[in-house]
């Protein structure tokens, strides 16, 4: 399954309300009133939780699941050496959610993403879409399920965007009578109406993106699996690629993204799963995930030249829950997550020999309960 589209069924007809076929438009809940996290396994940021039982039948589900890479080191003497990538993740994604899986490289996501897609198959646990056991039932999983990757790979260059699809099409038995309005709808539905006959060659990064959506939509599956769809495009194109996620959850897909974007986590996902060493850490809606670190605040400090005792230093300051530095251009920016206290005078203390620039204050975002989250894994 290259690009991890999948052999699919033919889709619907397309309806006069140009919505994507098979499909029940919805009007998507007003995010800010649901508040609660799920039970699912779940580590606050505090540290304590575990795991929970889901209650709700999920579209996709992933129980204790785990994926263990055997590897060697050693240069001379080698030895064998075992990997564990997953360790024992556990979450559920509604019918029609769109479901964020966070954490930085290495931590686990896509091999996740593998396994439930059936790519990889998992060293220990479970897991299904739409009940179908990605180990057991794979074909069925496959007939229903899209996969959308960042990245140029999964196209022809020398051909056209439409012969792009209408090769696909034919690899996702798509009846040949309903291949013509099936990539039309799509070329709709992505935004490149009127670039079908040109070579893939000429488009961008971000057309390029898109005609990874449309390819993924093909067999008109109602899961849809995004990993990263929006790395490396500038941010005309990732803002109508955005645009374009939101119109699938709209049509009734279930789709699982996952982004190192906070800023489009935060606008997009129903709810989020951070996952770090292969764990997931936390999971709730994003505005359940601000709340752990909404009593407290932030404080930017630009410096040029810090050394690392004077960041330990402010990490032992009372009142600190964590410092991160973060370069940008010729200075650093320490990022500091406090508990609500007036830290300022402080702060600026314990920065003997660096030269301080700008100074500021604000509330936390997702991206403070992300790296705090992450940091205290």
């Amino acid at each position: 399954m290259s690009g991890g589209q999948s052999l699919g069924h033919a889709p619907a007809a397309r309806g006069r309300s140009g919505h994507v076929p098979g499909t029940v438009p919805r009007t998507r809940p007003r995010r800010h009133a649901r508040t609660t996290t799920r039970p699912a396994q779940r580590r606050n940021a505090a540290g304590g939780g575990g795991v929970g039982s889901l209650t709700i039948v999920a579209v996709i589900e992933a129980r204790d699941l785990r994926r263990t890479y055997k590897t060697s080191t050693g240069t001379f003497r080698r030895r064998s050496l075992e990997v564990e990538a997953v360790r024992g993740v556990t979450f559920g994604v509604e019918q029609g959610e769109l479901f964020g899986l966070l954490g930085p490289n290495g931590a686990g996501k896509t091999t996740t993403i593998k396994m439930l897609i059936t790519l990889l198959i998992p060293t220990d646990g479970t897991a299904s879409v739409l009940g179908f056991d990605v180990v057991k039932d794979a074909r069925e999983v496959r007939k229903r399920i899209g996969y959308v990757f960042g990245g140029d790979r999964g196209l022809y260059d020398r051909l056209s965007g439409h012969d792009n699809l209408r090769y696909f099409a034919e690899l996702y038995a798509v009846p040949p009578r309903e291949q013509r309005p099936r990539i039309a709808e799509l070329f709709e539905l992505v935004g490149l109406s009127g670039r079908e006959k040109e070579r893939v060659e000429g488009y961008s990064r971000g057309m390029r993106q898109r005609l990874h959506i449309a390819r993924g939509l093909l067999h008109d599956p109602p899961v849809v699996f995004l990993d990263e769809p929006t790395i490396g495009v500038d941010p005309v194109g990732a803002r109508e690629l955005r645009a374009t996620i939101a119109q699938l959850v709209e049509a009734g897909k279930t789709v699982l993204l996952t982004t190192h974007y906070m800023f489009e986590a935060d606008q997009l996902c129903d709810r989020i799963a951070v996952i770090a060493r292969g764990e997931i850490v936390a999971e709730g809606t994003p505005a359940a995930l601000k709340a752990n670190v909404s009593e407290g605040g932030v404080v930017e400090v630009e410096v040029f030249g810090i050394e690392d005792a004077s960041v330990e230093r402010l990490r032992a300051l009372e009142g600190v829950h964590s410092v991160n530095v973060e370069p940008r251009e010729q200075a650093q920016v320490l990022v500091v997550q406090t508990d609500g206290r007036e830290l300022t005078h402080a702060l600026l203390a314990q920065l003997d020999g660096a030269q301080v620039g700008r100074v500021s204050a604000r509330e936390p975002t997702l991206e403070d309960a992300y790296v705090s989250l992450v940091s205290e894994s």
